[in-house]
């Protein structure tokens, strides 16, 4: 990041915004919901981030954060399903097959970074990215065709950052390797699993609590999670919140 924190980026996006007086426009995100069942319950990961951090100060979140468009060209175990690409392009935006791969392996990468679990298949992966090293090292080619396109949600205007954010979901079985001690970024500082239900009770993001509703109701309707299902998709429009289905 050219020696900048992403405190220091947090700083410079206020600054401009306000200089500005005009909504920054929303930029690629991805979360993974990762999930595993213990004692005949559905859990989730989630992690606190810390105080000093601009955007949700303090919150439990899901491991996330912005896409790199360079992500589209990490090599790959298995690319997305095709009803999963085909939802990720619908909606506002042009989000072409690169730009879905790029968001949905930006998923994959912040869970690493945040919570040291790499999700994929063990083989070997070349690549000179730095971001992606953790995985050169331990042998695993991420895989997409794991991932299940859960939500979709754009951060109001006149927010100190705005992101245009698609919710993924995958099991834990899916992780081929789990780092001890977390990702190497140290953002989240701490990691629990909760059930469903724990979870929307924790300090978390209102949109966060209506995301594990959503979630909660997929699961009942289908335990697996197939590809191919209905995905909320929440946003401002005209001054009001509305949720609407891609």
């Amino acid at each position: 990041m050219n020696g900048m924190t992403k405190a220091d980026v947090d700083k410079l996006d206020k600054g401009l915004a306000v200089r500005s007086g005009r909504p920054l426009r929303p930029r690629d995100a991805a979360t993974l919901i990762l999930l595993d069942r213990r004692d005949g319950d559905v859990v989730v990961l989630m992690g606190r981030r810390h105080a000093g951090h601009a955007f949700m100060p303090g919150k439990f979140v899901f491991p996330g954060g912005r896409t790199d468009p360079a992500d589209s060209r990490i090599p790959i175990a298995a690319p997305l399903h095709r009803e999963i690409e085909a939802k990720l392009a619908a909606g506002p935006g042009r989000t072409n097959p690169v730009r879905a791969r790029a968001i949905a392996l930006s998923a994959i990468r912040e869970t690493y970074e945040e919570a040291g679990l790499l999700i994929g298949r063990k083989g070997a992966l070349a690549t000179t990215k730095r971001d992606w090293q953790g995985f050169v090292e331990h042998g695993v080619a991420p895989s997409l065709d794991v991932l299940r396109f859960i939500a979709r949600a754009i951060t109001p205007p006149n927010r100190v950052r705005r992101f245009d954010t698609r919710f993924f979901a995958a099991w834990r079985s899916d992780v081929a390797v789990e780092l001890p001690g977390g990702g190497p970024t140290n953002e989240l500082e701490e990691l629990v699993w909760l059930p469903l239900a724990e979870a929307r009770k924790a300090d978390i993001p209102d949109i966060t609590r209506m995301i594990l509703a959503e979630l909660e109701k997929q699961l009942a309707d289908d335990p697996l999670l197939r590809p191919g299902g209905a995905v909320p998709f929440f946003r401002l429009v005209r001054n009001r919140f509305v949720r609407e289905v891609l």
